[in-house]
């Protein structure tokens, strides 16, 4: 249970950013709602997660998560680079996310 709520919570931090994008962009409601929203869930999920995992681990792995995800996205949507060393440094952290829960 504990690592879906990590995975629940570093969605809902993609959608904060998201949302921190298009606020940035163009100020309205369902822009605000994706960002305060996105972020509001993530730290109310990724909290709850810390009845089932140790707090150092669970906060690791939904930064990773949630950084490379962000990136991702905003590489496919908002046009952000998409260089080699980008892409390798986004390996990077995935494969330390899956480091820290192997180790778990």
């Amino acid at each position: 249970m504990g690592w879906f709520l990590v995975v629940i919570a570093a969605l809902m931090e993609t959608l904060g950013v998201v949302g921190l994008k298009r606020y940035s962009q163009r100020r309205n409601a369902l822009n605000a709602l994706l960002f305060f929203g996105g972020f509001g869930a993530s730290f109310v999920l990724l909290y709850q997660s810390f009845r089932y995992l140790q707090l150092s681990v669970a906060y690791a792995v939904w930064i990773g998560l949630g950084t490379a995800a962000a990136v991702l996205v905003n590489m496919a949507f908002f046009g952000e680079s998409r260089s080699t060393a980008r892409v390798l440094s986004l390996g990077v952290i995935v494969a330390g996310v899956v480091g820290l829960k192997a180790v778990s």
